[in-house]
């Protein structure tokens, strides 16, 4: 008999994981008899199940739903119909605006159902906006190094993204929960099921309570968002029986009935959209770059089973010091299931206190898997940013370095910029694999941007390498598991808060295990091998 793919490809993985392990002269403690000086987590032993959780209720999460389609289909090679740009008027050259023509094409995709849309090798310059609208539209270079758009338009672009693709997202009918939701339950029960049916999209949420925010001590803190529904996670529905909801995906925290647990129906995601094999610029004057703050190259607001795949910035001909964007590279917004792969964002301008300078950025989304990606010269490289509800996502072997936060466009030194969880309770995510030369961090921000207070909570850092600083601080436990000889990992709660001077109160101290033996932890990615394992079920 022919063995499983999935068995197949688990066998390929695990020689795969023996062979970087290089014997060393220590012994750590989980040492295996393949490889004697490598070793696994405490709580992550070989007969690993999702339910696992260890004598003092330590437990990692799932966290192989990341991605497109749930990690369990390759990215798509989408092979038409195609739409060249050049057929429309598009100019190759960057002498003339292409806008229109782009814009016209992008638009006959959409009309058509769907299809590639062609950039062939070129400069392309775009004095104007970009937006994508419709399902199914794939926009395709010759490669980064080959196919190029820049953009110019500076005025007017606060909040904005140069290149957009855009869902209109709407939420309906609000159903209470019958019992409280169970963090790692994939099931829900609800006062009324009726109507509901395999296939629809939930929002499950709940109101930000005094009691909730008392919960987590937040009081003084939290309090944008005081008294709102939010929603936390996005689910689909796999099966209905009776008053019971199966999702496809497990809750990642306790949906509480005190705090009105509730869904609502979601409608209106864009979806098998994605952008592929080119380069964007939009760096321009610095000057005019600094008065505009949060513009982005671009932006996924309102998609699911997306992908962005071999993406780079490159340096402006518009700009000066060969700087690539005026401030923010990639944002995904309200999105779920999307991969993000093999793209590289550097050199931002604006790196200011703005929300500015953020290279690869995250709000409001569940399942997003970041991988293989290089964030370089920003304020914040990867970050996850505003309000509540990000959750399950994965930043998978990507690189963050060259971080620096500046107070105004001639500060000639600034200060160090972390990649970081920098809004409200970020939940059950996880950076795998991944290396670190400025900062990774997963702190209680205090009153910072609006009362951020605890940025995350349940979150992993796995395998981290590189020469750079991971603060874990988090709300109840953070994971801090096998870290290179060369990075520093702050946990102790002693280590007070560099401006404020206040305490971190993030008790208990996170876990934290396999210090400077990282290059031998088994498995190499976590992401990885739980998604094999889930493959396998």
């Amino acid at each position: 008999m022919d063995a499983s793919p999935a068995l197949v490809l688990t066998s390929l993985v695990v020689a795969a994981s023996l062979s970087w392990c290089e014997p060393e002269p220590e012994l750590p403690a989980g040492g295996t008899s393949a490889c004697p000086t490598c070793w696994r987590s405490s709580l992550y032993p070989e007969d690993w199940t999702p339910d696992y959780t260890d004598g003092q209720g330590r437990f990692l999460h799932d966290f192989s739903y990341a991605g497109y389609r749930g990690g369990v289909m390759p990215l798509p090679a989408v092979d038409g119909p195609m739409f060249s740009v050049l057929e429309r008027g598009a100019d190759p050259t960057g002498a003339q605006d292409s806008t229109k023509a782009i814009q016209d094409t992008i638009d006959a995709a959409g009309i058509a159902g769907g299809g590639v849309v062609y950039l062939p090798r070129g400069l392309y310059r775009c004095d104007g906006l970009l937006a994508v609208t419709a399902s199914g539209v794939i926009l395709r270079g010759d490669g980064p190094e080959a196919t190029r758009l820049v953009f110019t338009k500076v005025a007017g672009m606060s909040g904005r993204a140069h290149l957009e693709f855009r869902g209109a997202l709407r939420l309906s009918g609000e159903r209470p929960l019958a019992m409280d939701g169970e963090s790692r339950s994939t099931q829900i029960r609800l006062a009324d099921t009726a109507g509901l049916a395999p296939g629809q999209e939930l929002a499950i949420g709940w109101t930000i309570t005094d009691a909730f925010v008392s919960d987590h001590g937040m009081e003084g803190t939290w309090v944008t968002f005081n008294g709102q529904w939010k929603s936390f996670f996005s689910r689909e529905i796999v099966d209905v029986t009776g008053d019971t909801v199966e999702l496809d995906v497990p809750l990642r925290y306790a949906a509480l009935r005190r705090d009105g647990a509730s869904v609502k129906l979601e409608q209106g995601y864009l979806s098998e959209c994605g952008v592929e094999e080119l380069s964007l610029s939009n760096a321009a004057d610095s000057v005019e770059a600094w008065a505009e703050h949060r513009v982005h190259v671009l932006a996924l607001r309102g998609v699911k089973d997306c992908f962005v795949r071999r993406v780079k910035s490159f340096p402006s001909p518009f700009a000066e010091d060969g700087r690539h964007l005026q401030n923010g590279g990639i944002y995904i917004l309200d999105s779920k299931r999307v991969t993000v792969a093999d793209c590289v964002m550097e050199r931002a301008q604006n790196r200011g206190e703005v929300g500015d300078g953020y290279l690869f950025e995250l709000s409001r989304s569940d399942e997003i898997l970041v991988r293989d990606c290089v964030a370089r010269a920003g304020r914040h490289g990867f970050i996850q940013n505003w309000d509540f509800g990000t959750s399950g996502c994965v930043f998978l072997r990507t690189t963050s370095e060259d971080g620096r936060a500046f107070f105004d466009r001639l500060d000639p030194i600034g200060q160090l910029g972390c990649s970081e969880f920098h809004h409200s309770l970020a939940m059950a995510n996880l950076i795998d694999d991944s290396t670190v030369d400025d900062c990774w961090g997963a702190v209680n921000r205090n009153d910072y941007s609006s009362g951020a207070g605890h940025s995350a909570t349940e979150s992993v850092f796995w395998r981290m390498q590189g020469a750079g600083r991971v603060d874990s601080f988090q709300a109840g436990l953070g994971y801090v598991i096998g870290a290179g000889e060369d990075v520093n990992v702050r946990t102790d709660l002693d280590i007070l808060d560099p401006i404020s001077h206040r305490a971190r109160a993030t008790a208990p101290e996170d876990f934290t295990e396999g210090l400077g033996a990282g290059k031998r932890l088994l498995p190499r990615s976590l992401y990885d091998d739980q998604l094999l394992r889930r493959l396998a079920r």
